[in-house]
């Protein structure tokens, strides 16, 4: 979504004063007069007797209408004015005609897409019929929008996988590598997919690529961490600052415990940087839980509260998105993980809009998206036996307009 206001402002060429050359010739006396008069009256007769004799005027004066050309090109020299005309000089600038303003304002109304996925009590997508595409809804601040478009994606995934890789815990890094590979053993070969691992500072393994051994050749060199730090907050910024940059809609898969180490950001303001990016669904799997309930037993209760908050995170980071969040107790949950996250981008519904609200003053504008029946309450949505079956519409949380200066 991106929009620009342009100001095109129509700018008033002066007119320039065109002055009688009489009047620069009587100018010229009065400034000149104490030295000319020292002049002498033999030389003005003889000038004055040339002129009256009609002496031929030498090929370099200039015509009524023109002036000579030289090595700089044509000289402008004013036309001459014949005595009769009327010597009041135009004004400075034309007159301002009634209703035209001196600028003109154009105003380019952002069209919002909004990615929804209409999933079942189960977690799996759930395919609508054409005609019930027409019954989507959406509510930006609560005001009813027009949708322009609705179309199911089935575009090939351009996603990165952003791995914790540190010295915090042996277990988490372990669930991490294996997280990465089952993600990478479910793509298609039209999918696209660069991996980043983090610690203190993030590094890209492999850039884009539809290559799985690469991929896989990417995450056999995470061996030894080199720090002990999670950056994760520093991490998902960097990242989510070049998927800005890409056309498109892109996911950005995070697979870490969710504890934060030392980021020089806050809390406050990578959410704010989740909440400004647009066109990135976010899914999270947080790693570790079989060792954390390991820790439980042990009553080790600060410890424990830190990963609570760190879910939580988590949680927020992919509900704002239209994600989700993951927390697999068991390696044998992965595959099923993410062949879930892979059904999940390759069926979503696209819709397209234009806001009614077209200021674009950088404010945080909250989305509803919704499936209403005729007589606008709920849709109710019935299987092949006539039975109703739940399900949930999940999208982003909200988005964040232009600025004027952007």
């Amino acid at each position: 979504m991106s929009s620009e206001k342009h100001l095109s402002f129509k700018h008033f060429s002066s007119v320039a004063r065109n002055f009688r050359p009489v009047t620069l010739l009587v100018a010229a006396v009065l400034v000149m007069a104490p030295w000319a008069m020292a002049q002498s009256q033999e030389s003005s007769s003889s000038s004055s007797a040339q002129t009256q004799s009609g002496q031929k005027q030498p090929d370099n004066v200039p015509a009524e209408a023109g002036g000579p050309g030289g090595e700089t090109g044509p000289l402008a020299v004013p036309k001459k004015k014949d005595s009769s005309e009327d010597s009041t000089p135009p004004p400075s600038r034309p007159k301002k005609v009634d209703n035209m303003p001196e600028y003109s304002l154009t105003v380019d109304v952002p069209v919002v897409t909004v990615d929804a996925r209409v999933v079942q009590k189960n977690g799996l997508p759930l395919a609508l019929p054409p005609e019930l595409k027409e019954h989507f809804r959406v509510l930006e601040d609560g005001v009813p929008q027009h949708i322009q478009s609705i179309q199911q994606s089935e575009a090939p995934i351009t996603a990165v996988l952003l791995v914790e890789f540190s010295e915090g815990n042996y277990n988490f890094m372990t669930d991490a590598l294996n997280a990465s590979y089952a993600f990478a053993s479910a793509l298609k070969p039209q999918d696209w997919v660069a991996v980043v691992e983090f610690d203190m500072k993030e590094h890209i393994l492999v850039d884009f690529t539809q290559d799985k051994q690469a991929i896989f050749g990417a995450l056999n060199g995470l061996r030894i961490p080199g720090f002990h730090e999670s950056n994760l907050w520093d991490a998902m910024f960097d990242t989510l600052d070049r998927l800005d940059r890409l056309p498109g809609h892109k996911e950005l898969v995070v697979v870490a415990s969710g504890i934060d180490s030392m980021s020089h950001l806050t809390f406050d303001k990578i959410l704010k940087k989740v909440k400004a990016t647009p066109n990135v669904t976010i899914y999270t799997i947080s790693t570790g839980m079989a060792a954390r309930l390991v820790a439980d037993q042990g009553l080790n209760q600060p410890a424990m509260m830190n990963f609570v908050v760190a879910d939580s995170q988590m949680k927020q980071f992919a509900s704002l998105t239209g994600g989700h969040w993951y927390a697999p107790r068991f390696q044998g949950e992965l595959p099923e993980v993410f062949r879930e996250v892979a059904q999940s981008i390759r069926n979503q519904y696209t819709i397209s809009y234009k806001p009614t609200n077209t200021k674009q003053d950088g404010a945080y504008r909250k989305l509803k998206v919704e499936l209403v029946g005729s007589d606008d309450k709920p849709l109710v949505i019935k299987d092949e036996k006539n039975k109703e079956v739940k399900y949930q519409i999940i999208a982003r949380d909200g988005y964040t307009a232009k600025h004027e200066v952007e």
